[in-house]
């Protein structure tokens, strides 16, 4: 199950479907704060992304830590946070045809998984 279509839609409404590939979702070292200066961006276009990503989170799990780090910064809309949102796309345009995988069993045996840190 994926959203291959929906992921180059939102590609190509926000123009960057042409974008390079990067391999990880958030720079290193990008520092994101809400009370950081910088030129203010428009809160429709930023909103409207964050909602079509926030939306691919439902078969897209590998993109909920930026897109959720992003999401902190609704207020404070800057260029910053902007390109941060643009590097996610770029990650999603390298793995387009992500997605969740069900797949067939006779066993009806529940599994699960922890993190003990």
């Amino acid at each position: 199950m994926n959203q291959e279509k929906f992921v180059n839609d939102v590609l190509k409404k926000f123009m960057i479907e042409d974008c390079a590939r990067v391999n990880t979702l958030v720079e290193c070292g990008v520092k994101m704060s809400k009370n950081a200066e910088g030129e203010k961006i428009n809160s429709t276009t930023f909103k409207s992304l964050v909602g079509s990503l926030r939306y691919l989170i439902c078969t897209r799990l590998n993109i909920l830590f930026g897109v959720e780090l992003v999401n902190k910064f609704m207020g404070t809309l800057i260029m910053t946070h902007f390109k941060t949102l643009k590097r996610i796309l770029q990650h999603i345009k390298g793995t387009v045809h992500f997605g969740l995988f069900y797949g067939y069993s006779n066993s009806f045996e529940l599994v699960g998984y922890s993190d003990s840190d």
